[in-house]
């Protein structure tokens, strides 16, 4: 069996905030004359899946079945989001769940001769009420127990869905199922996921929020990842380093693990494949080098590509092999 069979079929539930990346394409000729501003004109307009449903998409792709939940608002772009898009990509919206008082976070960016101009956002930002939550968490508890869910990947990016009565309460429904739980966190709750299994900041993250400097060398990160661990009882911990590779200490060993060099077009999204691929490798019983290995192939990957777009399993399997050739590693 090669090693990215491993990473397929299992269910994953994707808790987080859901959005809509939209690109507005044209091409630039001239200024406005009614401002020193670049006329944009207008080509083809996409809409892709983004944040928490950006991680349920490399799920999709890396072979296995993502189960996303997330509230988002009963207007056009939520009902397009639950109706259309999902379904276009293969995913069940079967967990998202419609508020009267919210709005779809939207994400627009105008692009001009490929490069992007502006960026406009449409959002609510504010936690949960009360009668959200308890429907949020209602329909969590119902997947749980009608879904063979493996994992739980809890994606913030700060919009108001992960509060903490929920990060709390899915993670102590998750140990006592036995459901490996992994948390791709942000700066408003990074201490709320206490008894996580897979905590997976980034480095300017665990900088914002460490009482003291943290670099990018092994002896700062290890001190980086106590520090959390005395905070969280977390199992694992995964520090990212963007084009300096990640760090991954599991209680018994820590080690840097540097990345390739890569063409950067954009990194947005990284993360969300990141946590995606060592999540489904963690399930997999996969060992620490190789989670590694995939994580950092597979996270610079998508960095070559314009917008969010998940991980390319060919490419990802090419690469894969090559890195095995280039460091003599054998027995996958």
């Amino acid at each position: 069996m090669g090693i990215l069979q491993h990473l397929e079929n299992h269910e994953i539930l994707i808790v987080g905030d859901v959005m809509i990346d939209r690109y507005l394409t044209g091409s630039v000729n001239r200024i406005s004359p009614e401002a020193p501003v670049p006329v944009v004109l207008h080509h083809t307009t996409e809409d892709r899946l983004g944040g928490a449903a950006n991680v349920a998409l490399n799920i999709r792709a890396l072979g296995s079945i993502p189960v996303l939940c997330s509230i988002v608002g009963r207007d056009e772009a939520g009902n397009q989001l639950k109706n259309s898009i999902l379904s276009d990509n293969n995913i069940s919206s079967e967990g998202i769940v419609f508020s009267d008082t919210r709005r779809t976070t939207v994400k627009t960016r105008i692009l001009g001769n490929n490069q992007q101009m502006l960026r406009i956002d449409s959002e609510d930002t504010n936690n949960l009420n009360a009668a959200e939550l308890e429907s949020l968490l209602a329909k969590i508890r119902e997947l749980l127990a009608t879904r063979p869910i493996r994992a739980i990947i809890l994606q913030d990016y700060n919009k108001g869905i992960l509060v903490p009565e929920l990060i709390e309460t899915v993670i102590s429904e998750a140990r006592k199922a036995g459901i490996l739980t992994a948390v791709d966190p942000k700066k408003a709750n990074f201490f709320a996921y206490r008894g996580a299994d897979l905590f997976k900041p980034n480095l300017k993250e665990i900088r914002d929020s460490a009482p003291f400097a943290v670099q990018p060398t092994l002896e700062s990160l290890q001190q980086a990842s106590q520090f959390l661990r005395e905070r969280l009882e977390n199992r694992l911990t995964m520090i990212t380093l963007s084009e300096k590779g990640l760090f991954l200490d599991d209680r018994t060993e820590a080690h840097l693990y540097p990345t390739v060099a890569r063409n950067v077009a954009d990194v947005s999204g990284a993360g969300d494949t990141v946590i995606s691929i060592a999540t489904l490798a963690l399930v997999a019983g996969l060992p620490l080098e190789t989670i590694a290995t995939l994580s950092n192939l597979a996270g610079g990957q998508v960095c070559e590509f314009p917008g969010v777009v998940p991980v390319n399993c060919a490419i990802l399997a090419a690469e894969l092999e090559q890195w095995k050739e280039e460091n003599r590693v054998l027995g996958y």
